[in-house]
């Protein structure tokens, strides 16, 4: 099938849909700015330091760091703290907000990103599930407790040149340790999940509404390295018999066993391709 035959697929689905569920990657972000970290290459771009020091995402995304060396830890997430403070969601976002609007708001959002983007761009956050946490919320490194707060109040400062943050580092409101962001990192066991238990607590039962709604999954920039979002988008689709739309320009297979489209873009090309005209949500 070819992209203007999908297209059209696509937007009958979508015209015909109940309810909209968007689920999302680190590709979702590319368009505002923000880096995906793909590959090490990619990640070395974002922060030539850790080069230097011979580290991967994986290695750094590690709560190690906060016990053997914070200010390092902090260099790391306070950067991204500010990046994404400072960043602007793009197009897209707006796209999907003003569709979901003409569907009575009958959606929810799945995303790996911890990058608050969704929110920023007014999606409510009662129907927001962050499975791997949220960089805008702090928890203690211990843990001394399972609080978590907003990390509203704090600002982190970085010697980029150094890669170093600065005093002071964010500290635990309760026992005064170094605090650390309420974010599932890489060989994590310290991280607190409650407050995502809490959002997939809401997301399950919205889903369950949805059993004999038509239900479409808007899937954006989800990859193969991490795939947390594409096993949930596809394990939806085949539960619930719902039309999976996969939009990446280059993970964009899909499998034969769900109703599902590929569109072989980045996620804001793909959103406008398949919304443009699908009740005219977004005027240029």
């Amino acid at each position: 099938m070819d992209l203007t035959d999908t297209l059209k697929q696509v937007k009958k689905a979508l015209e015909e849909a109940d309810s909209l569920l968007i689920t999302a990657g680190a590709g979702m972000g590319v368009d505002s700015g923000l880096p995906d970290f793909r590959g090490k290459e990619g990640f070395w771009n974002a922060y030539p330091y850790a080069k230097k020091l011979g580290l991967n995402f994986q290695d750094l995304a590690n709560p190690r760091w906060f016990k053997t060396d914070p200010y390092l830890a902090w260099a790391f997430y306070g950067h991204r703290l500010n990046l994404y403070r400072n960043t602007q969601p793009h197009q897209g976002f707006y796209i999907l907000k003003k569709f979901v609007e003409l569907k009575n708001n009958n959606y929810f959002i799945f995303t790996s990103n911890v990058d608050g983007q969704f929110q920023k761009a007014g999606f409510h956050q009662e129907r927001i599930v962050e499975i791997h946490g949220s960089i805008h919320y702090l928890q203690c490194t211990l843990p001394c407790s399972d609080d978590i707060w907003p990390a509203d109040d704090i600002e982190v400062k970085v010697d980029m040149e150094r890669f170093r943050a600065l005093d002071p580092l964010p500290t635990c409101k309760n026992c005064g340790r170094i605090a650390r962001p309420n974010i599932l990192m890489f060989g994590d066991f310290e991280w607190i999940p409650t407050r995502t238990e809490s959002q997939e607590f809401r997301f399950d039962l919205w889903l369950e509404k949805q059993r004999h709604k038509k239900l479409v999954i808007v899937e954006i920039g989800a990859g193969k390295a991490v795939p947390t979002v594409r096993l949930t988008s596809e394990r939806i689709a085949r539960e619930f018999n719902a039309t999976l739309i996969r939009i990446n320009p280059r993970d964009y297979d899909v499998p034969a066993n769900i109703k599902a489209f590929s569109i072989p873009t980045g996620g804001l090309d793909g959103l406008r391709l398949i919304f443009e005209d699908v009740d005219k949500p977004v005027k240029e």
